[in-house]
């Protein structure tokens, strides 16, 4: 069975208030099982015009375990705490 990873994109609006956002999404993370492949940290261009302010990369084991932890009461209450702290754009990917 492949891999999944998710891949978002994110726009933080208000960076306290998506500090709340941070907290809630680690412990969904953790109590899936993800592991954490990128979070933040500086991105360059280096094809294109795609310039996203924050990449997150996240891994699982298929894309069930990953639309489990979109879909799970854990990172509901991140999307909760989220809400007027960010604009997110979020996929899920097959991996090989």
């Amino acid at each position: 069975m492949p891999s999944a990873y998710i891949i978002a994109d994110v726009t933080v609006t208000d960076p306290t208030q998506y500090e709340e956002y941070k907290k809630w999404s680690t412990a969904a993370i953790q109590a899936h099982g993800a592991e954490v492949c990128v979070r933040g940290g500086t991105v360059q261009v280096l094809e294109g015009d795609w310039s996203p302010a924050r990449l997150v990369v996240l891994k699982f084991p298929s894309v069930e375990a990953a639309r489990a932890f979109d879909a799970s009461p854990e990172y509901g209450k991140a999307r909760t705490a989220r809400q007027g702290a960010a604009i997110m754009r979020m996929v899920v990917v097959e991996g090989v």
